[in-house]
């Protein structure tokens, strides 16, 4: 049930939502945004190929092969990316740069590193709204699920 913060007028153009909630991302930023390593490319491959081929072993030496289980491989593609996220995701926490310290290592003394990132984080909560909005029709059927059910729900005594 909408409360009368919900019924103060029409909403604000999304652009001043968008500026009020990026400025104070960008507030935060010195605490809360840390720039982390990730591995890419042919690094992703080859730890994801070596995951693959641990797997395949391991599960041969149980009895599991493409000849037992035709559709194996399926299992073993998507148990080789979770591994290698694994992995890859604890590499890349092990070691993190605060904005500052990136900007001293950049030297980068216009804090341009926090304009570029203002405009892109402003950039994106508007597609992300703008995104929102289109699929705004499909809500009501989405929300239905959410409602609360007719008629008691069993009476107490």
């Amino acid at each position: 049930m909408p409360n009368d913060k919900d019924r103060s007028g029409p909403p604000r153009p999304m652009s001043s939502h968008a500026d009020g909630v990026t400025g104070d991302l960008v507030k935060l930023m010195p605490r809360d945004l840390v720039f982390v390593m990730r591995f890419m490319g042919e690094s992703q491959h080859r730890l994801q190929s070596h995951f693959q081929d641990f797997i395949r072993a391991e599960l041969a030496a149980g009895g599991v092969t493409t000849e037992t289980h035709p559709m194996i491989h399926l299992f073993i593609e998507n148990h080789a990316i979770l591994l290698r996220d694994f992995v890859f995701s604890g590499v890349s926490l092990t070691r993190q740069f605060r904005v500052d310290e990136i900007e001293r290592l950049t030297g980068d003394t216009t804090s341009m590193i926090r304009v570029d990132i203002w405009d892109q984080l402003k950039s994106h909560i508007e597609t992300a709204e703008k995104q929102f909005h289109s699929q705004a029709g499909t809500l009501p059927k989405l929300l239905s699920a959410f409602e609360k059910p007719p008629g008691p729900l069993g009476s107490e005594k």
